[in-house]
């Protein structure tokens, strides 16, 4: 216990066990407090707990997303592509403002925070009997990079992507690639994803392809080193400086089929508004990475194709215990995001214009909109819960006098409760969306709560036998309910 008392004889407490796994009943002051495990409880004045950190009175919202496709405003339906228009991004080399300079660059001082994008260019000539080629046009492209991902290019065709991660930011590849005899163009498009922005040196990481960057040979070990040759750089992306997130320029093109899975493409289409007030989001699936304009604002850059491990999920969380961050882990396997909010502020009833930028490849057809709705309200609250907050302030009296008290409120002023899931008072399991009956349960709660809550905004049930009966002397109870608004 942490005790704290003033000179004019003011006291307040605070009761905590450390135990990770034990509830603990203990002695303050000559009266006797429940401890859930890993909890704190206050008592502003030495005496009555006002909150448990293992109990807190709240509610729990289960949203759920209603989809329905992009509502594009196109002239014709006779394709899958109809109401898009696109714009190939140039790769390589395609700015005024592109430099040259012996050696390889790094990144994030040489773009200055103008772009996520720096162009790496060199252009050789082949002969074909050179030692690292292999029947005089194989060889291997080495390169290695700071971070956070590569597309390398050879005479403007991909030949192969890599990515860092969140452990390590670093980049090493080895592409087989075809060269042709004369010239030809090596073009590396570094990209950083987010740049750290905390702990020692963090300003020193750096990012972008240091090198070396090789050319070896398939089976003979010879090799030849492109770091230190004059490299051509150009910052950012021709659509940027363009103005292509906006969507007004007049190099938009509709034919003759809308391109998909393809690398370095711009994607354009209108779109009215999804009806009704509820929070709106995109659903990237079916995107690979980019970033997304909604009438010239950012939403936000999108990776739909970077998929968490299907490893180290939990079924359940317990935050019982030191923080760890694989505590309450779900979604292995899938995105990291696949949702991205769009602000209702930034909608028009139609004619909105939706610009994206795709760097990997995906198919924008599959694009929809999601409209967040609330599933189920849930909340669960046992007869040890202390009082509501708004009861703190009563007297010693009032206090001893009332019980824990179970709130539910839609959150919309214009619903109310219509109808009750589950309700349980006794001993109820599980979670919300998924509560089910214990070996004890009260036979009236479902018809009590029913009655207090169906038709109304917001509800209260004191929760305690007296409301609710006793359908086990002697053990401790709660109540859980789950309800749902319309």
């Amino acid at each position: 216990a942490a005790v704290y008392k003033t000179g004019s004889g003011g006291c307040s407490a605070f009761l905590a066990n450390i135990d990770t796994k034990s509830d603990a009943t203990v002695n303050f002051n000559g009266n006797s407090y429940h401890l859930p495990a890993w909890s704190v409880s206050i008592l502003p004045d030495c005496k009555n707990v006002v909150l448990n950190t293992a109990k807190v009175n709240s509610m729990s919202v289960i949203p759920s997303f209603m989809h329905e496709s992009l509502n594009t405003n196109a002239d014709s339906t006779d394709s899958i592509g109809s109401g898009w228009s696109w714009i190939n991004e140039a790769v390589g080399i395609s700015k005024a403002s592109a430099f040259n300079k012996l050696g390889l660059l790094e990144q994030i001082n040489t773009t200055a925070d103008k772009s996520d994008y720096l162009w790496y260019s060199l252009s050789m000539n082949i002969k074909g009997d050179e030692p690292f080629l292999q029947d005089g046009s194989q060889t291997v492209l080495h390169v290695e990079s700071l971070g956070h991902g590569l597309h390398a290019f050879i005479n403007g065709k991909l030949a192969g992507s890599r990515t860092g991660n969140s452990n390590n930011a670093k980049v090493k590849v080895d592409i087989p690639i075809t060269v042709v005899p004369g010239k030809n163009t090596i073009d590396l498009l570094s990209l950083t994803v987010g740049l750290q922005n905390y702990g020692a040196f963090f300003d020193l990481s750096g990012a972008g392809v240091t090198g070396p960057v090789k050319l070896n040979g398939l089976s003979n070990g010879s090799s030849i080193d492109l770091s230190s040759q004059q490299w051509t750089y150009q910052v950012g992306l021709k659509g940027e400086d363009s103005g292509l997130p906006s969507g007004s320029s007049s190099e938009w093109v509709s034919q003759p089929a809308l391109p998909k899975n393809q690398p370095l493409i711009w994607y354009k289409t209108n779109f009215d508004a999804p009806t009704g007030n509820d929070p709106v989001a995109l659903d990237f699936m079916g995107m690979g990475k980019g970033e997304a304009w909604i009438n010239g604002q950012s939403i936000g850059r999108y990776w739909p194709a970077y998929i968490a491990s299907n490893s180290g999920c939990t079924d359940s969380c317990d935050y019982r215990g030191p923080y760890s961050a694989n505590k309450c882990r779900k979604n292995c396997g899938k995105p990291s995001q696949q949702l991205y909010h769009v602000p209702r502020s930034w909608l028009k009833p139609s004619g909105n214009i939706l610009v994206l930028f795709e760097e990997m490849g995906g198919d924008p057809t599959q694009l929809a909109f999601a409209t967040k709705k609330m599933g189920s309200l849930c909340s669960h609250v046992s007869d040890s819960h202390p009082l509501p907050m708004d009861m703190w302030g009563l007297d010693s009296k009032t206090r001893r006098a009332s019980n824990p008290t179970l709130s539910l409120s839609c959150p919309s002023p214009n619903q109310v409760i219509s109808s009750i899931k589950f309700a349980s008072f006794g001993t109820p399991l599980g979670t919300c969306g998924s509560f089910s009956h214990g070996r004890c349960s009260s036979a009236k709660a479902h018809s009590i709560v029913q009655k207090v809550c169906v038709g109304s905004t917001s509800c209260s049930i004191d929760v305690s036998t007296k409301t609710l009966g006793d359908p086990c002397k002697g053990v401790k109870k709660s109540l859980a309910v789950e309800v749902s608004c319309a």
